[in-house]
Formats: C-alpha cells, sequence, structure tokens
C-alpha cells in the first residue's frame, strides 16, 4: 500500500514528478502517482482523494496552480503543493499555493523542487512510525 500520492496537474509536470520519485525511491518509500487536474477532471480527483489509503498527498501544479489546495480542502491528510515554472517563473504557482485561507493548509516547497516534497514526505512519515 503506497505511503504518498503524487499528483500532478498536467503530463508536462513530468520532470518535477520524476525527482519525487526518485527521492521516494531512494529511500524505499511507496507511492502512486497520477496526473488528474483539479480544473479538467474534478470527480475523478474527488473520487481519487476520497478512496485513496496514502498518508500525505504531494500535489505538483504550475500556472493558477489550484490542485494542492483542491486537494486540502478534501482531507484532513498533510498536503505538500509543489510549484511548476511557467509563464511568471513560477511565481504565479508559488503564490498560489502559500496563499491558502485559514483551515485549509497547504506545506509549499520551492519551485520546480519536487526533491524537498519527497524529503519533508519522509520526514512526516518518520512522526507516524
Amino acid at each position: 500500500m503506497p505511503d504518498v500520492a503524487i499528483i500532478s496537474g498536467s503530463e508536462s509536470d513530468a520532470k518535477i514528478t520524476d525527482k519525487v520519485k526518485k527521492v521516494l525511491d531512494e529511500n524505499g518509500v511507496p507511492y502512486d502517482a497520477q496526473v488528474i487536474s483539479a480544473h479538467r477532471d474534478p470527480d475523478r480527483l474527488d473520487a481519487y482523494i476520497k478512496t485513496s489509503d496514502v498518508k500525505i498527498f504531494i500535489a505538483i501544479a504550475g500556472l493558477s496552480a489550484a490542485l494542492p489546495g483542491v486537494i486540502a480542502s478534501k482531507t484532513d491528510k498533510p498536503v505538500i503543493g509543489v510549484p511548476v515554472s511557467g509563464t511568471l517563473n513560477g511565481l504565479d504557482a508559488l503564490l498560489a499555493i502559500a496563499q491558502m485561507p485559514k483551515g485549509v493548509p497547504v506545506a509549499c516547497v520551492g519551485v520546480d523542487n519536487g526533491d524537498n516534497a519527497a524529503w519533508l514526505a519522509i520526514r512526516i512519515l518518520k512522526l507516524t512510525g
């Protein structure tokens, strides 16, 4: 059973997803990776979140970067957002992920920094034993 769900909003985020997978693989952390857009496939995203037994979600998104916040609004499990560089070098995605409303927390790592998202997930998992 996977401990971490890696959800990217687009196939174009594969380079960042690969960074997450590499760190998790090197540390023996089981994961499930999906491409599900919060905008283009909200029903599929909702179903995935509701049926997933993972302990942590890593959400990779650029532009409006709604994916991490949408996930956080539908679960009480930790969500780590990874902003992806785009037309504004990722600043738009970074701010969208960091500026979540009260009660909908999302941890945010640096732009394109899938490695740190994986490392943060590993640290969180260590708390749960």
